[in-house]
Parts: C-alpha cells; structure tokens; sequence
C-alpha cells in the first residue's frame, strides 16, 4: 500500500539458492505443523507456481519446475519435493494487501482530466536518487516535455496508483489501458498512513488505504501537504501484451494470481518460492501461495502483501488488511536442509 510493484528483472535473486542471512533464523517444519495445510487448494497454488518458475535457471528449482509442468497431483508434489522452512529475523509478522487499481482517464488534457501519469524521463538512472516528490511538482520539472502518457481526473488516485504500481485505466473513447511500472525517483517511500497515526489524526486500527483517501479529499491544501511527505515518485509504461483476464505484471515480469500471489522481500524470501501464509485477523487465510512481487515497503522476512485482485471491491479488501500471523517458505529439500541442517526428521 501499498508498496510500489517493483516490475524490474530481478533475475539474479529469482529463485535461486539464497543465502542464509546473518540476521535471519532458519527452522525447519514439517508440513503437520502448516495450520489448515490439508484443507487448501493446492491445484490453484500449483497453478500460480507453474506462472512464475520458468524463469529460474538454477539445476534444483529448474527440475521442480519441470516436474511441475507434467501437472502431478499438486498436494503430492509440493509435500514429496519441498520442505517447509520458516524464516525470522525477530521482527513481528505484518501482513497488508494490494490490488490493481482501475481509474478514469484520457488521452488529452481537458478540464476535468488534468493529472498525468508520466513515463520516465531519460535522465532518471536506477538507483541513482532523482528530485523528490515535492522538488518535481514546485518546480514543474515533468512539464511539457511529452512524458505525459494518460490523464486522470483524480490526484488521490494518482498517488494510490504510484503505490500500487500498476493498474487499469477507463479511457473516455471506451477503451482500456493498462499501465505497469517503468520507474522511479530512486527515494525511500514513506507511509502517509503512519504519519497521519504520528499526528495524532487517525490510531493504528482507524487507518485505511480509503479512510487516507477520504481525508485527503476533505482536506484538499493539508492533503496535497501529506502526500508530498512521501518523496518517492513512480513512472509508467503503457502494458499491451497482458490480457485482460490475467493480472498485473510483478517483480517476476509475469502477471500476478489473484488470492495466490504475495509480495515479499526477496532477501529473505526467493521469488517464486511457494509460501505458506497463516495470517490472522478478522479473515483469517491459511494458503499457500507464491512469492511472485516485492514492494519498497515490504522489508523484513515476515512481512508480506496479498493481491487481491483487480478493481474497487479488491482495492476496499486489500485496504482493510493489516494483520498479524506468520508465512513459512517451501524450499526445495536441499535447500531447505542447508539452511537448517540441524533438523531431525
């Protein structure tokens, strides 16, 4: 919430044999210890893997995967060839969710659509930190200069949009557009839900992704103020090659699973890697999933962010999770056993 969807070819980390972290703590599991591991869908999560595992080319994870593709009996499969392994570094478990927002634009400025969505100007490098939020919108320094790629009518839905990452636009010629991420500012994001707790607007469980954008849009001169306390900027690409019934492009450059696929952090967690979630709260899941996308907000190896699909129903559901719980990785048994060798079974 969301944290930005970083679509960038994250090859090196995909899926291959991590590296214990210093920080980190390994325990092994067996799949007794999963709460509600015989009751879930492992067909759907079977499904979200085989969209992702392609990609990695290490010997081990590269058979899994082509196991996988003879569509075994998924249950079987993830119990025979993974084990599951959880993961701490002493922080608690946090889980939020995201999903792809769907927006109204045009593809010429008008009254009422004047808030661009801007492609990446050449100068901005990865990684090299650029003009901040506020330095670009006081100095105008994306103004005409032909960046602009769709407008919209809502600047609240911009910002949101930045955070998600990707989403759709409702052209006014009835078309669609879909526009995934193409860039950044390079600056650390900042949670404007935290700084409204910090002023003492809103307590931790008041705030939501639609009780931010509410206050934003009655507050219109503090709210500009507010989300400008977020320096991170995000730039856009037009996406043509996904159909409209799959979803977003992740962190993998695949599209994402609706229910099935998590962000995480990848220095704790290999990008397509199945995941066990058990996360609490008022809906409770017990599911596996894939870890398939990351986020600039998703730091630590129990925190995560669900995807709840594509539209304002999911945007509601995704803005309302904030919950506790805690996620354990299936790795490959080799893996699992390197990482925590101690384990008896």
């Amino acid at each position: 919430m969301h944290a930005v969807r970083v679509v960038v070819f994250l090859l090196a980390a995909i899926m291959s044999q991590p590296t214990p972290s210093a920080a980190a703590e390994y325990s092994l599991l067996k799949f007794d210890d999963l709460a509600g591991w015989e009751d879930d869908d492992h067909t759907a999560a079977l499904t979200a893997f085989l969209e992702t595992c392609s990609i990695n080319k290490d010997s081990e994870w590269k058979a899994l995967c082509g196991l996988a593709k003879t569509h075994p009996s998924a249950k079987t499969y993830f119990e025979m060839f993974f084990r599951p392994v959880l993961i701490e570094d002493g922080k608690e478990a946090l889980f939020t969710g995201y999903y792809e927002p769907e927006l109204n634009g045009s593809l010429t400025p008008t009254a009422r659509f004047r808030y661009p969505l801007y492609r990446k100007p050449p100068e901005v490098k990865n990684g090299i930190p650029w003009l901040t939020r506020r330095q670009i919108e006081e100095t105008g320094a994306l103004n005409g200069r032909g960046l602009e790629l769709v407008w919209i009518d809502d600047p609240v839905e911009v910002f949101f949009l930045q955070i998600q990452g990707s989403g759709r636009v409702r052209l006014t010629n009835g078309n669609t557009m879909r526009v995934g991420y193409g860039g950044k500012n390079s600056r650390n994001y900042r949670s404007i839900g935290q700084e409204l707790i910090r002023r003492g607007i809103y307590s931790k469980h008041q705030v939501s992704a639609q009780v931010i954008q509410n206050w934003v849009r009655r507050n219109p001169y503090e709210g500009a103020e507010l989300l400008r306390h977020n320096p991170s900027f995000v730039f856009f690409r037009k996406i043509t090659k996904v159909p409209s019934s799959k979803g977003p492009i992740g962190a993998m450059n695949r599209s994402v699973t609706t229910g099935r696929t998590l962000a995480v952090d990848p220095r704790f967690t290999p990008l397509g890697a199945p995941v066990w979630l058990e996360k609490d709260g008022r809906e409770a899941i017990r599911r596996l999933m894939v870890a398939q996308d990351t986020g600039s907000a998703i730091k630590g190896a129990q925190r995560a962010d669900i995807f709840y699909g594509s539209g304002d129903d999911a945007g509601r559901a995704a803005g309302a999770i904030r919950d506790p719980g805690r996620m354990v990785v299936l790795m490959p048994i080799q893996t699992a056993f390197a990482l925590a060798p101690e384990f008896d079974e």
